[in-house]
């Protein structure tokens, strides 16, 4: 269970950000992509959130904790996810589980190719968001439903044998956001699509990123996917858990800072944190508000720290 605490930095003032609303739920459902599977982001401060399947997961929810806790604000963070799977199984497993309390918000997605069985169509995940989002809604008819839009695969675009074989690496992410809008569409209780996808699609067009792990990774440029070129690798699952972070809390993400102490302790460098976060931004774009970026942030690299 998650311990009583909350993440600060010794710097947290340099963020120039003030407190928002107290104890605000927020639970994560979805399978690897939402727990970090496949680098250290996986364990990473398990113990700042709630793991309802006691499998002591962090993933992007402990990310997310992060940034909100440097933030000033008062997120209850808890997931319940099960690799491999889409929306179906967790509502076919997972309600009595999922219905242990109303939610303020709720962050869910499905398979990363839509359907296991039918790569590419949508039907199942338009009809399992509509059952998804009725079940919350029905426990806290206030509750605010995102709906988490995944990247694209390398291991699905490259290799001839993948669905979205011979097409531009930005494909799959720009099919997959054309399915999660009409599930969206479909269903009347979510409030908006994080762009999760296309954000990796501009961290690559940007050059910030590098679009071909199978030819090897440019210099300067990061790797976005892990060993598989499937899953994430850390540098992908922070920029997933920034764009969450600002389609959820409305704040520019750039105000954490290129000291941002997850980043610091994740190993990612002072540049590589600095770039993910103005991907991020200028992803969102019009959705969050933009802040004056003179002092934001700790002035140097630390520890995040727990305390009572």
């Amino acid at each position: 269970m998650r311990q009583t605490a909350t993440l600060v930095t010794g710097l947290i003032l340099g963020l120039g950000l003030t407190a928002g609303a107290a104890g605000i739920s927020v639970l994560f459902v979805g399978n690897s992509f939402t727990f970090g599977d496949g680098s250290p982001v996986q364990f990473y401060r398990a113990d700042t959130v709630t793991d309802l399947n006691s499998e002591g997961k962090g993933g992007v929810p402990a990310l997310f904790k992060s940034f909100t806790a440097q933030a000033g604000l008062d997120y209850d963070v808890y997931l319940e996810t099960r690799g491999g799977s889409g929306l179906e199984f967790h509502f076919e497993n997972k309600l009595a589980v999922l219905g242990t309390r109303p939610w303020d918000k709720v962050v869910m997605h499905g398979q990363s190719t839509l359907d296991f069985a039918k790569p590419g169509d949508p039907a199942k995940l338009i009809a399992t968001t509509r059952q998804m989002a009725d079940f919350f809604r029905e426990r806290h008819p206030k509750v605010e439903i995102y709906l988490m839009a995944t990247w694209s695969r390398a291991d699905q675009t490259y290799p001839a044998s993948g669905t979205w074989s011979g097409k531009p690496i930005e494909a799959m992410a720009r099919d997959v956001r054309a399915a999660y809008d009409k599930a969206a569409a479909g269903a009347p209780a979510v409030k908006a699509v994080i762009p999760v996808g296309e954000a990796w699609t501009r961290a690559m067009q940007t050059g910030v990123a590098d679009p071909n792990p199978y030819d090897g990774i440019e210099a300067g440029k990061i790797n976005l996917w892990t060993y598989d070129h499937y899953h994430a690798s850390t540098h992908g699952y922070y920029l997933e858990a920034l764009v969450v972070f600002g389609s959820l809390t409305g704040r520019d993400p750039r105000l954490l800072g290129e000291n941002e102490c997850s980043a610091y302790e994740l190993g990612l460098s002072r540049l590589e944190a600095k770039a993910l976060q103005q991907v991020a931004f200028d992803q969102l774009g019009n959705a969050i508000a933009s802040a004056a970026l003179a002092g934001a942030g700790p002035t140097s690299r630390a520890r995040c720290v727990s305390t009572p």
